[in-house]
């Protein structure tokens, strides 16, 4: 299976395959076989190549590993339409680039007024086009991209209050 994730906001993707990963980022690779066993409560023992590794899941989209604590968020594809329609409904919304892509058309204006599932921007990405919606009505407070940019999984798009 192979996931976008954004590490400290720094885009990547990772292939699990059995007890093999491979981790890529910005042209680099890293790539080990792996085992992972119970430690405590929210804490594993990770073996990944020849090093061991204590990782402890803290609050929601936080790991801290030997004690270096990391903002990780992870992009199944699977998962988009459950994450598009979850979530809060009060405060801003950040609308994000599901895969690495390029924005074909921006479809509303800073300050425009939006409702539940309106199209917000159109992204090619693997030769298809995704129509990102808004996941609730608000307004669209900021606009991060502009047609023809190269964006990245997990980049910040459009965000909506």
């Amino acid at each position: 299976m192979t996931y976008d994730v954004a590490l400290d906001g720094r885009p990547a993707r990772l292939s699990v395959e059995g007890t093999s990963f491979r981790y890529e980022r910005g042209g680099e690779s890293l790539q080990h076989d792996f085992s992972i066993e119970p430690a405590g409560e929210s804490r594993f023992s990770v073996l990944a190549g020849a090093r061991s590794y204590e990782v402890t899941l803290l609050s929601s989209g936080e790991i801290s590993v030997n004690g270096r604590v990391f903002r990780v968020e992870v992009f199944d594809p699977r998962g988009l339409r459950a994450r598009e329609q979850g979530g809060e409904s009060r405060g801003r919304r950040k609308i994000l680039a599901p895969m690495p892509g390029r924005v074909i058309r921006v479809l509303v204006e800073l300050n425009q007024e939006v409702e539940t599932g309106q199209g917000l921007i159109v992204v090619e990405a693997m030769k298809m086009q995704n129509e990102m919606k808004s996941p609730r009505a608000g307004k669209v407070m900021e606009v991060k991209t502009a047609p023809g940019a190269a964006v990245s999984a997990g980049e910040v798009l459009v965000v909506i209050e």
